[in-house]
C-alpha cells in the first residue's frame, strides 16, 4: 500500500504511484491522492458542470473540423486514393487504443491536464514536464493552425459577395510588406472571452455550433451518395509510385538525407495517409483535460472521450468514401475538396452552404483546443512548473483566466502573423508522442498501484497499451524528418526552461516549496 508523507509527497513501497523510496529528483511521482487533493484549494478549485452530452459534444466539437473539410482532398490526391477511408480507419484505430488508456487514466484521475497529469502519477516529473511541454505546443499550434484556416473560408465567403479585406489584414504577405491576418486573431479573442466567462457557456456555445456542422456533414453524406460514380473508385488502391526504398522504420533519417518523401499509393500509400489525416483526429484528448470540470468524471469521461471517437469515425469515413465517388481522386481539390466536389457535380448550392458550415464548424474546434491548452497551463502552474499566478480562478467565474487570457493573446499574434504551412508541422508528432506517454503510464500505474479504484479499466492489459505505444510511433516514423528536429528543438528549449525555472519551484521535487 501507499506511504504518504506529511507533505503529501509520495512515499516508499509499491504505492503512492512512485516504485521505491530510492527514487527521486527528477522521476518522483506526485500521487493520485495528492493530485485530488489539489483540486480543492479554493483559489485553485475548478468548477464541475459538465455532463456526459457536454463532454462528447466538445469531442465531436473539436475532432470535426479542418481535417474532413480540407485533408480528404490532399490525401486521395496524393497519397491513398479512394482508399482514403482505410486511412481514417487506420487513424481511427490508433486513436481508440489511445483513447481506452485515455479513459482508464480520466476515470481513476480526475484532474486537469489530461497526459501531463497522468504522466506525473505514473512516469514522474521531468517525464511530465516533457509531455506538458509538448501540450502547449500542440494546442497553441493546432488553435491557431484552425483559426487561419477559418479566416481563409471568411475571406473566400466574402469574395463571393464581392468584398475584400485590405491585404495588410488578410494574413502574411512577404511580397507585399507588412500583413496581419486580423481575422484570425480576433477569432482566438473572442472565444478566450467566452472561455474566461465560464465553461457552461463554453459548453453552450459549442452545442449549438456542433449541431450545424454535423448537419453540414451529414448533408455531404446523404446528398453525395446521389452523385457517386462506382467507375471513381476503380482503382481502390492506385499502384504504388516514387518507391522509397528503406521506407518504415528507416524513412525520417533516409529524407533527412535525401530530401525525398514517402511512397504515395499503394498499401504504403495508406499508411503515410493515416499518418497525415491523422491530424484529423486530434483534439478528443483535449476532452481528458476537462475532467476536473466534470460532476461524475468516473463514469462520463469514458462515455465521452470513446463516444465522441466512434461517432467521428464514422463520419470521417463516410465522407470520405462519398466524395472520391463524386469524383475521380486525380481531379479532387486540395483546398476546398468537399464543396468543389459539389460544384464539379453541378450542385453550387451545396458547395455554399459546405463552405459556411465549415466555417462555421472550424470555430469550435479553435475554443476546444484553446481550453485544453489552458487546462495544461493551468495544471502545470498549480503544480509550480510554471509561475504559480497562472493557476489562480476567477472567483466569479471558476475559470482559470490568467493563463486563458494569456494564451489566447499569444496564440491571436501567432496565428496573425504565420501562416498554415509553418503552424501545422509539429501538430501531429505531438499527438502521438502524448500518446505513447499516456499507453505507458497505463502500464507502469497497473504494476505500481493496483489498488486504485478504475471507474474503467482499459482491456487487454499489457496487450492493448504496447499495440497503443507501436503503433504511434509507427505514425510518427512516417512524419517528415524536419518534423522531428523541429521537435527536438522544441523539447531541448522545454529542458532549458525546466531546469531553469520548473525544477527549482516545483512543489513535488523542489527545496521546501511546497505550500498548502
Amino acid at each position: 500500500m501507499s506511504e504518504q508523507r506529511p507533505d503529501g509527497r509520495s512515499g516508499g513501497g509499491s504505492g503512492g504511484g512512485s516504485g521505491r523510496t530510492a527514487r527521486r529528483g527528477y522521476l518522483r511521482t506526485k500521487s493520485i491522492e495528492q493530485s485530488i487533493k489539489d483540486t480543492e484549494e479554493p483559489e485553485h478549485a475548478l468548477t464541475r458542470s459538465l455532463s456526459a452530452l457536454d463532454l462528447t459534444v466538445f469531442g465531436v466539437g473539436v475532432i470535426i473540423g479542418t481535417g474532413i473539410f480540407v485533408l480528404t482532398g490532399a490525401v486521395a490526391k496524393e497519397q491513398a486514393g479512394p482508399a482514403t477511408a482505410l486511412a481514417f480507419v487506420v487513424a481511427g484505430v490508433v486513436c481508440a487504443l489511445a483513447a481506452l488508456c485515455y479513459a482508464e487514466f480520466a476515470s481513476t484521475l480526475p484532474v486537469a491536464g489530461s497526459a501531463y497529469t497522468f504522466s506525473y502519477a505514473s512516469l514522474g516529473e521531468l517525464p511530465a514536464w516533457i509531455i506538458g511541454w509538448d501540450l502547449v505546443l500542440e494546442f497553441a499550434l493546432g488553435t491557431a493552425v484552425v483559426a487561419v484556416g477559418w479566416a481563409g473560408y471568411i475571406r473566400a465567403l466574402l469574395a463571393n459577395a464581392d468584398w475584400a479585406l485590405p491585404r495588410a489584414l488578410s494574413g502574411p504577405d512577404v511580397a507585399h510588406g507588412f500583413s496581419f491576418d486580423v481575422l484570425a486573431a480576433a477569432l482566438v479573442m473572442l472565444l478566450t472571452v467566452i472561455l474566461v466567462l465560464g465553461m457552461k457557456l463554453s459548453a453552450r456555445v459549442t452545442s449549438v455550433v456542433v449541431a450545424v456542422k454535423v448537419a453540414v456533414v451529414l448533408l455531404v453524406i446523404i446528398a453525395g451518395s446521389f452523385f457517386v460514380d462506382p467507375g471513381n473508385y476503380h482503382p481502390f488502391i492506385p499502384e504504388a509510385k516514387g518507391t522509397l526504398s528503406g521506407s518504415g522504420l528507416s524513412a525520417p533519417l533516409i529524407q533527412l538525407m535525401s530530401g525525398y518523401r514517402p511512397t504515395t499509393f499503394g498499401v504504403e500509400g495508406i499508411f503515410t495517409a493515416a499518418a497525415v489525416v491523422f491530424f484529423a483526429f486530434i483534439g478528443f484528448d483535449v476532452v481528458a483535460t476537462a475532467a476536473e470540470e466534470t460532476r461524475n468524471p468516473q463514469r462520463d469521461m469514458p462515455r465521452g472521450i470513446l463516444g465522441s471517437l466512434f461517432i467521428c469515425t464514422a463520419l470521417y469515413v463516410a465522407v470520405s468514401i462519398v466524395v472520391t465517388g463524386m469524383e475521380k481522386y486525380t481531379r479532387l481539390s486540395v483546398d476546398a475538396p468537399l464543396a468543389d466536389a459539389f460544384k464539379a457535380t453541378g450542385h453550387p448550392f451545396y458547395a455554399g452552404l459546405i463552405s459556411f458550415g465549415a466555417a462555421i464548424g472550424l470555430t469550435t474546434v479553435c475554443m476546444i483546443l484553446l481550453l485544453g491548452q489552458s487546462r495544461v497551463f493551468f495544471a502545470m502552474s498549480r503544480d509550480g512548473l510554471l509561475p504559480r499566478v497562472f493557476s489562480r480562478v476567477h472567483p466569479r467565474f471558476g475559470t482559470p483566466y490568467r493563463s486563458t487570457i494569456l494564451l489566447g493573446t499569444v496564440i491571436a499574434v501567432v496565428a496573425g502573423f504565420t501562416s498554415i504551412s509553418q503552424l501545422a508541422a509539429l501538430v501531429n508528432i505531438g499527438t502521438l508522442f502524448a500518446f505513447v506517454v499516456v499507453a505507458l503510464g497505463v502500464l507502469i500505474l497497473r504494476r505500481t498501484r493496483p489498488d486504485l479504484p478504475r471507474a474503467f479499466r482499459a482491456p487487454w492489459v499489457p496487450v492493448l497499451p504496447i499495440v497503443s505505444v507501436a503503433a504511434s510511433v509507427w505514425l510518427m516514423l512516417n512524419l517528415p524528418a524536419e518534423t522531428w528536429l523541429r521537435f527536438g528543438v522544441w523539447l531541448a528549449i522545454g529542458l532549458f526552461v525546466y531546469f531553469l525555472y520548473g525544477r527549482r519551484h516545483s512543489r513535488v521535487t523542489g527545496a521546501g516549496t511546497r505550500t498548502e
